[in-house]
């Protein structure tokens, strides 16, 4: 069963929320913008109502497995299934390992998980993007706050390690952000190249 789960959880994380959003537009998401299949792509190129719907489908990607794994076996098997929901929103087998940055699906994972810690990143991410008006930016300094709200919250060291390991590798994601900002290229929520 716990495999099983698994194996649901990274199926559910390849859903190509963004490219079915975008093509009912008439938009190929992955030759606009960026090209990341996600929710900022998806605003940049949209507007913000496309958007918060890629964000909110996406956010479920990570919510509903999770929530099945921690009401069907505990923590440690719903960590496992949020981990392969990102995982799978990351790099979807059925369009060659090519997806999205994984944090929205993160964050509906740590909804579940961290409520608290959700909403001080929601938080946090919203003034970041208002402040600046790129996701990037905003979404790094979120991915680095969610571990430090584990330390805050005194959770478990196996905890740190699994919530700290998803945190790096969609970090690694954002790599190309990082050398755009560095550069001041990186596009701003409002421009679509």
């Amino acid at each position: 069963m716990p495999l099983l789960l698994i194996a649901i959880a990274y199926l559910m994380g390849t859903f190509p929320s963004a490219i079915i959003v975008a093509r009912a537009s008439g938009v190929d998401i992955n030759a606009v913008g960026s090209g990341n299949p996600g929710a900022s792509n998806v605003t940049r190129a949209l507007g913000w109502r496309k958007g918060a719907w890629v964000y909110a489908l996406d956010a479920l990607k990570g919510a509903i497995p999770t929530a099945l794994a921690l009401a069907i076996d505990g923590r440690a098997l719903a960590y496992w299934c949020a981990a392969a929901a990102i995982v799978g929103h990351m790099f979807p087998v059925f369009r060659r390992f090519r997806g999205g940055k994984g944090v929205a699906t993160g964050s509906g994972a740590l909804l579940v998980l961290l409520p608290l810690v959700f909403v001080v990143s929601a938080v946090v991410w919203f003034a970041v993007t208002r402040l600046t008006g790129k996701a990037a930016v905003a979404s790094i300094v979120a991915i680095v706050l969610v571990p430090v709200g584990l330390i805050v919250l005194d959770r478990p060291a196996w905890e740190f390690a699994a919530v700290a390991g998803v945190c790096a590798l969609i970090m690694l994601k954002h790599w190309d952000n990082v050398a755009r900002l560095l550069r001041r290229e990186e596009h701003s929520l409002s421009e679509t190249s």
